[in-house]
């Protein structure tokens, strides 16, 4: 046991390097990384958001991120696949905990997370969220394009999430999990002429001018088709990539709060986002995961796989010299 060490992220002296804590055991932050608050200088910060006030289907969402965390600890120790190295040799990047939230006051979450991913977005290299349900994906928009300007959308998903915004009784926007892009087109935090859904497999009254990958579509083309058409669809611009795991088949991803039956496998969207690391992705989240639905962990699994994959993409840019701002 000589060199080995137990709770990596509580008694890591540094943000680089593999942990070497036994998979069933060990304090469960994302990928073993060191629990921190500060997140200065850091080349990546993973955070949460528990949150799930805003789903009109089944909840349980705001038990996301603890169940993200603790599926992502069967990939310590080992060179990551497919990226065949260890992720954290040079990129530093902490587990910065989760987004303090007033469960007896919903309506102020939204403004909550935005001002604090403004605050750390501006001290550390990237910012990747676990959510959550997928209205946290609004204040995440306006905190990245506060900072890069309008931004094409990657967005995998079963729902076009672009239905009518309701308005409250102050008259005040009324923003939910299925109307959240709609919001930020119109405030014109999302660019449509460089967005696009993937996995789509429902109707919404309105697409937004974004480009629509349906999920029957999907069954023709390969991951590199499918790829390809991201890529000539995002361009060269500051994008954003959101994926809501119910894009995934309910045969990969039972636990979610609205499951939609014909989608594609993990495996078909993993080698689809293997291919986007040449994208200039400024910011990405992992939200809908619902573990009360979930069934062997199978749905955080593929949850902290898509995480994974993020950083790998971003770690390869770093390895080849290409920083982000």
């Amino acid at each position: 046991m000589a060199g080995k060490s137990i709770d990596h992220a509580f008694t890591a002296t540094g943000n680089l390097g593999a942990a070497s804590d036994p998979t069933y055991a060990g304090v469960p932050s994302f990928l073993r990384r060191r629990f921190t608050k500060d997140v200065s200088g850091t080349d990546a910060a993973v955070w949460g958001i528990p949150f799930d006030s805003a789903v009109s289907n089944r909840p349980g969402a705001r038990f996301g991120p603890a169940a993200i965390r603790r599926a992502s600890i069967i990939f310590d120790n080992d060179p990551q696949y497919p990226f065949g190295i260890d992720l954290f040799e040079r990129m530093g990047v902490v587990d910065y905990g989760d987004c303090l939230l007033d469960y007896r006051l919903p309506e102020t979450a939204h403004e909550a997370i935005r001002a604090e991913a403004s605050a750390l977005m501006a001290k550390t290299g990237f910012l990747l969220t676990l959510g959550g349900d997928h209205s946290i994906t609004w204040p995440l928009l306006q905190a990245h394009a506060e900072r890069h300007g309008p931004l094409g959308l990657i967005h995998f998903d079963a729902h076009q999430d672009t239905w009518p915004i309701a308005i409250a009784a102050d008259g005040s926007q009324r923003v939910d999990h299925g109307s959240f892009l709609i919001a930020a087109v119109e405030a014109g935090l999302v660019d449509p002429q460089r967005s696009i859904q993937v996995g789509i497999r429902t109707h919404a009254p309105e697409s937004c001018g974004i480009e629509i990958i349906h999920g029957d579509a999907l069954d023709e083309m390969s991951a590199a088709e499918i790829a390809a058409r991201i890529t000539a669809r995002a361009g060269s611009g500051p994008a954003y990539l959101t994926f809501d795991i119910d894009c995934l088949d309910v045969a990969f991803a039972p636990g979610t709060g609205t499951p939609v039956a014909g989608g594609p496998s993990s495996a078909r969207m993993l080698s689809v986002l293997r291919r986007l690391g040449h994208l200039p992705i400024v910011g990405a989240d992992v939200v809908e995961v619902s573990p009360p639905y979930d069934h062997a962990d199978m749905t955080a699994i593929a949850a902290a796989t898509v995480a994974m994959y993020m950083l790998g993409l971003r770690a390869e840019k770093l390895e080849s010299g290409v920083r982000q701002a």
